[in-house]
């Protein structure tokens, strides 16, 4: 039923019921796990892959491994560890030493403190700010008005170049820290080594996309 695009984002049915956490569970006409067996038989063979296994085994743990009062049933579960940990506990579970950080210039300072955690746990960091290269922006053709200072050279931001240098170190996990929409994108194409986010850009809220989500119907009505 190809036909049948998914949107889980709007499934009607609370999560306790739906198809994909219980057995002859509810799922509205567009629900791929009803749909799309073909491809849920293609994901488990990449599975058996052994380096694919072991890297969804060990996310699994982690995902465990964030809660609290697991014997106590799921409602009663309770949040243990800042996503920074958890960046840290994965990359030990994997065993990983070499650890690429990939972040915006503008995030300098929590760039240096993140660094410093994770060099302080053990870790080799290979740190590329998103100005490396010093690259006009006239390069990419930009013009004046795009720049932030008009007149003034400009260095563009090159997430090409800050995966190409973290893939020549041979890094083993890259994690990215306020990297801007689309720049983070290229990032992701471009990357060999597996990538996890610690934090986005956004310049209006800290950081924290998600406040203009939570207050959709209240400051942030607008973007409806």
């Amino acid at each position: 039923m190809k036909n049948e695009v998914p949107e889980c984002a709007i499934c009607p049915y609370k999560m306790s019921d739906r198809l994909c956490k219980t057995e002859n569970g509810k799922y509205p006409p567009s629900c791929p796990t009803k749909n799309r067996t073909d491809l849920i038989e293609k994901c488990l063979k990449e599975y058996e892959k052994p380096d694919i296994l072991e890297f969804a085994k060990q996310s699994a743990i982690q995902e465990s491994d964030g809660y609290a009062g697991k014997e106590f049933g799921y409602e009663r579960l309770k949040p243990l560890k800042p996503r920074m940990e958890e960046v840290i506990d994965f990359a030990r579970k994997m065993n990983y030493e070499r650890l690429g950080l990939a972040f915006c210039i503008g995030l300098r300072k929590e760039a240096k403190t993140v660094g410093k955690l994770l060099s302080d746990k053990g870790f080799t960091v290979i740190s590329v700010a998103c100005k490396i290269g010093r690259v006009p922006k006239e390069k990419i053709g930009l013009r004046e008005e795009h720049k932030l200072s008009p007149g003034k050279f400009e260095a563009m931001c090159n997430p090409i170049l800050q995966a190409l240098l973290l893939n020549d170190e041979n890094t083993e996990l890259n994690i990215l820290l306020g990297l801007c929409v689309g720049h983070d994108s290229l990032f992701l194409k471009y990357a060999e080594a597996p990538c996890t986010v610690l934090a986005v850009k956004d310049r209006l809220l800290g950081h924290n996309p998600l406040a203009a989500i939570y207050n959709i119907d209240a400051y942030y009505r607008y973007l409806k």
